[in-house]
């Protein structure tokens, strides 16, 4: 699959099929794949813990407070993504600058994974709906979670739904002399 391909055909599973596991070598390519990210300063402020089992319902139910994101439930795979320290450079940059490199890293990295998972056949959702602290204590964490990506192969029937998007001209401006 091509880039443009998987950018046409990746969308947000919301219905897993429970039974069905990802095997161990597409799960070690997605992973492989989001270390490949870029980051500010190459300094990664993040980690990623694979919650498979009973991990994965625990930080199911950490994410489908108030009735969301109940789809998590039947997803095989949870991907805790938490915060870490930058690196000194990007720390500096940071404070200079009053941006918020984290957010940014951390995003590159969930597109990296949903890239690759979509790329592996894997349907994923990008999950920000989350109870900190509960996975903060189920993951022992020592950063603040701050992103969760549910994987696995989608249920049978679940169909390419139309994407919807801006248009051109509302996202882009080209300036040219």
């Amino acid at each position: 699959m091509n880039f443009r391909e998987i950018a046409e055909t990746r969308q947000s599973c919301r219905a897993y099929d429970p039974a069905r596991p990802i095997e161990d070598e597409k799960l070690k390519r997605i992973l492989e794949s989001g270390a490949l990210s870029p980051s500010a300063c190459n300094g990664q402020p993040y980690h990623i813990t694979v919650c498979k089992g009973e991990y994965a319902k625990k930080v199911a139910k950490a994410v489908m407070g108030m009735g969301m994101n109940r789809f998590a439930a039947d997803a095989p795979v949870l991907l805790v993504i938490s915060e870490k320290p930058y690196v000194p450079t990007a720390a500096l940059g940071a404070k200079r600058k009053g941006i918020d490199y984290h957010s940014i890293d951390i995003g590159i990295l969930g597109a990296y994974l949903t890239a690759e998972a979509a790329a592996q056949g894997i349907g994923s959702c990008i999950l920000g709906w989350l109870d900190n602290a509960k996975i903060r204590e189920i993951c022992s964490l020592d950063g603040d979670a701050k992103m969760v990506i549910t994987l696995g192969y989608p249920k049978e029937g679940d169909r390419l739904r139309t994407k919807k998007r801006k248009s051109f001209d509302e996202l882009f401006t080209v300036l040219d002399d």
